[in-house]
């Protein structure tokens, strides 16, 4: 029950940041705003009078409906009381003409105490002076406390009521001075608001004035480019500010370790980075992969050799030019090194630490007289892991019903025996939550036939005769007439019949379903955000794998065994409103060639026509049984290759073949 831990034991986020906007301005800086702080905060909501029809992309917007500067803030100050005063223990607002620095405001919160009524920015005089303290400035932002909110919010009535002001900053500071007696602050405990005001035509890079390099807030910012500018000079000086922390906390670990009992050998390397994984046994040996500047000698598909490309080929650039920008760093200005070519690459990921790399680079190295020489180097690079995130995900529970859909074809009907054997196990005798469904699939000859010799009548002979064994249970069969049957073509008969919140698993004749993959098809298969595509455990043919040897009566999950099948996306779970929605979107492109719902399959429209995670995986707890697939040519050609190129490495493992080749080479050569 994490997702109530929070509120059972009053845990509050950090810090919430308002942003005074208007209609004219919204899509302009505030826009602005919104790409240069909103990556950087954990809420961030704009508050505007009122709107255009379109809100931009990504901003949360709130619209008071009225124009009056007065009464926006008093509504924007009531919207954070009703809504997020029990979430958030300080309350930035800040205009959206203003530049704030997320980093620094989120630091300034950090070391503040929560139960303080604070109010803090740039103080500021009331116009006439007939009011005793100071309100903060608008232009600057301002930090409020929640106590200092709540404090204020059994007299917020009474300041809107009683309190005139021409301008919305100097009406909220009335309004918290007149009642809570707290004056606005520059300064806390030792910690100071800095800010700055910006001149006319200001360039963020020849500006030189200290206060401007230390501000949390800029103001006043007149277009969305000098915000940019401006968001560019702060991220560097950011950047900057951290490389030199890491190399002071890399300098004090160093010494720190020099103490230890092993010395300066209890500093790993690099410093402050876990250090690599240690193997128990050999089966935890971490494996390094071998590559040059074009190959890597580690393919996914199980081949010795393949052409780097994509990512990989990045990957591999990336960390030669790293390795050459270190060696110029180390080496110069004495020395100039010139990468010539990769010798040998070896790298490894390391689950505790990242990416690991080894080189070995040909460099030509001139010195400062211009004498030159060709030479060696090995070079070892760490990609560390960055910073875990965890993403929220919608809830869920193992409770939902799940439909099971069986499509079956004349030539799949013999294994129908078989699957109904195994769920009957899994399903039936624990009383499952699921409803088995059969999908006879006749071609236009089988089914004019079908009253006289109808070729499902055994399987249908034997969907009774669990029924009777099973009272509770019902088995029900739809038939369907069609010379080429896709798996949309199919879908869409099967989708009308059931409710939008059906949960459908789609499985092979040769799946053995067990209650663990059930639950998990639950579990990874989330309405309007999630769809599972799980890759099964294809058992290799038993008289390649198990030649000259008896075959087990189970199919275990051993590398011999047989393999994960990437080829096949047959198995799918589902929600209905999600294949509708997605079956939707598809409408428009059908209507312009109808041989869509033969050349795609049901992945491939997730992929191409919805906006949800399309999860696949591998599933160990769904296996299938060597069977002889019969490809349909008359499906589209990748659908067909990728059923060819299954049935094909579905045989058995390369090294069984080698050694059935080789005994029949013996055979004949005798």
């Amino acid at each position: 029950r994490t997702r109530y831990i929070s509120t059972e034991l009053g845990m509050r986020q950090r810090l919430f940041v308002g942003v005074l906007t208007s209609k004219s301005t919204l899509n302009t800086l505030g826009v602005a705003v919104n790409r240069t702080l909103a990556h950087r905060l954990e809420r961030l909501v704009y508050f505007t009078g009122t709107r255009g029809r379109k809100v931009p992309h990504g901003m949360t917007v709130v619209t008071h409906s009225d124009e009056r500067p007065i009464w926006n803030m008093y509504q924007t100050v009531r919207y954070l009381l009703d809504h997020y005063v029990n979430d958030f223990d300080w309350f930035f607002l800040v205009q959206d003409d203003t530049y704030t620095e997320a980093h620094r405001i989120s630091r300034l919160v950090a070391h503040l105490s929560i139960d303080t009524h604070l109010y803090l920015g740039r103080p500021e005089e009331f116009i006439g002076g007939d009011t005793e303290g100071r309100y903060c400035y608008g232009g600057f932002g301002y930090l409020l406390s929640r106590s200092l909110l709540l404090l204020l919010q059994q007299h917020l009535e009474s300041c809107r009521n009683d309190i005139l002001s021409a301008r919305p900053d100097e009406w909220l500071g009335r309004c918290i001075i007149d009642y809570t007696a707290v004056n606005c602050a520059e300064e806390h405990e030792g910690l100071r608001y800095h800010y700055f005001e910006l001149g006319n035509n200001a360039d963020p890079e020849r500006e030189t004035d200290l206060r401007f390099q230390s501000a949390f807030t800029v103001h006043p910012v007149l277009d969305p480019l000098q915000m940019y500018r401006l968001h560019k000079y702060f991220a560097q000086v950011e950047l900057e500010r951290t490389y030199q922390e890491i190399q002071q906390l890399q300098l004090e670990i160093q010494n720190a370790s020099s103490l230890s009992a092993d010395g300066d050998h209890s500093a790993t390397w690099p410093i402050g980075i876990p250090p690599p994984f240690q193997p128990k046994t050999r089966f935890e040996v971490l494996r390094w992969d071998y590559f040059t500047e074009e190959q890597v000698y580690a393919c996914v598909d199980g081949s010795p050799k393949c052409e780097l490309r994509g990512v990989d080929l990045a990957d591999v650039a990336d960390v030669v030019a790293m390795a050459m920008e270190e060696l110029n760093r180390k080496y110069q200005p004495v020395l100039h090194v010139r990468k010539q070519q990769l010798v040998n690459g070896y790298r490894r990921f390391d689950p505790t630490r990242g990416m690991e790399y080894t080189l070995d680079l040909q460099v030509e190295v001139v010195t400062q007289k211009g004498h030159s020489r060709s030479v060696t180097k090995r070079v070892h690079l760490v990609r560390p892991l960055s910073e875990v995130e965890i993403i929220p995900m919608p809830y869920v529970t193992e409770a939902s019903r799940i439909n099971v859909i069986l499509p079956l074809t004349a030539h799949d009907r013999d294994h129908a025996a078989r699957f109904l054997e195994a769920y009957a196990a899994a399903a039936f005798e624990s009383s499952e939550n699921a409803v088995l469904t059969f999908l006879f699939i006749y071609d236009p000859f089988e089914a004019q036939q079908v009253t006289q010799n109808d070729i499902f009548a055994p399987v249908k002979a034997q969907i009774t005769e669990y029924e009777r064994k099973y009272a509770e249970v019902k088995i029900p069969w739809i038939s369907v007439k069609t010379d080429a049957p896709s798996q949309i073509k199919v879908m869409d008969i099967i989708s009308k019949k059931h409710p939008v919140d059906t949960l459908f698993f789609v499985a092979g004749v040769g799946t053995e379903v067990t209650v663990d993959f059930l639950n998990r098809c639950r579990m990874n298969t989330i309405n309007n955000w999630q769809v599972f595509f799980p890759i099964h455990f294809q058992g290799y043919n038993p008289t390649i794998a198990y030649h000259n040897q008896v075959p087990p009566t189970t199919l275990d999950l051993l590398r011999d065994a047989g393999h994960f099948d990437r080829d096949i996306f047959h198995e799918a779970c589902f929600y209905n409103a999600d294949y509708m929605a997605a079956r939707t979107r598809m409408a428009g492109d059908v209507q312009e060639n109808e041989d869509i719902l033969e050349t795609l399959d049901i992945y491939d429209m997730f992929i191409k026509y919805s906006n949800l995670h399309v999860f696949r995986a591998v599933e160990p707890a769904l296996l299938q049984r060597y069977r002889h697939q019969a490809c349909n040519p008359r499906l589209s050609e990748e659908i067909y290759h990728r059923c060819v190129q299954s049935s094909l490495e579905g045989v058995g493992s390369r090294s069984q073949l080698a050694m059935v080749l080789f005994e029949q080479e013996q055979g004949n050569s005798t």
